[in-house]
């Protein structure tokens, strides 16, 4: 998607440790108006695949997958980072360790929210090694839903995630993914789509 590619050159900025900080537009403050073309992207995407089902985990990856559903008529579900207090019955989890954060959490799902009937597109804000997206396909799996894809916003191809679950057989579609960082600035890997 060129238009989230200038607008990570224009907006985005490096942060030592190979972090992208989008907060102006992605993370902290959202542009909605934006958010909603991402969103139609994606629906154009995986329009025709069946989906009924968007799944994302808590607290980025939410408005994307909001984004997403709305573009695909269908309800956003997502994993806390945490059991809490009104989460209650049963439960599809998974272990997921932050590359952001550097540590370990347990991602979870009420067993009412996803079930084998359902066609499920995993959706997230960034694509680093691909820990995230593991832990929701682990989800979707112990759930008996059916996985569509994946698709993010952004993807740091240099750190292999997503190359590593399409060597897998899953379908994952990034809307901007990132060869390299280069004095100070983003190379794009050419898109296919």
């Amino acid at each position: 998607m060129k238009a989230l590619e200038e607008k990570i050159k224009r907006e985005g900025c490096l942060m030592p440790g190979d972090i992208l900080n989008v907060g102006s537009f992605l993370n902290q403050q959202l542009d909605c108006a934006f958010l909603f073309e991402m969103g139609k992207e994606i629906g154009r995407i995986f329009g025709k695949d069946g989906v009924n089902k968007v799944l994302t985990i808590e607290a980025s990856g939410i408005a994307v997958a909001v984004a997403a559903g709305y573009a695909l008529g269908v309800p956003a579900v997502f994993a806390k980072k945490h059991r809490s207090g009104n989460v209650s019955g049963g439960v599809y989890k998974a272990s997921i360790h932050s590359y952001t954060h550097g540590n370990d959490y347990e991602a979870v799902v009420p067993k009412d929210f996803l079930c084998g009937d359902d066609r499920v597109l995993i959706v997230d804000d960034f694509l680093a090694n691909g820990a995230a997206l593991r832990g929701l396909i682990d989800i979707v799996g112990q759930s008996g839903a059916y996985l569509v894809g994946a698709a993010t916003a952004i993807e740091k191809g240099f750190q292999g995630g997503g190359d590593a679950l399409r060597a897998l057989g899953i379908r994952v579609d990034s809307l901007a993914i990132i060869d390299r960082f280069e004095d100070g600035g983003v190379v794009f890997r050419k898109s296919e789509m």
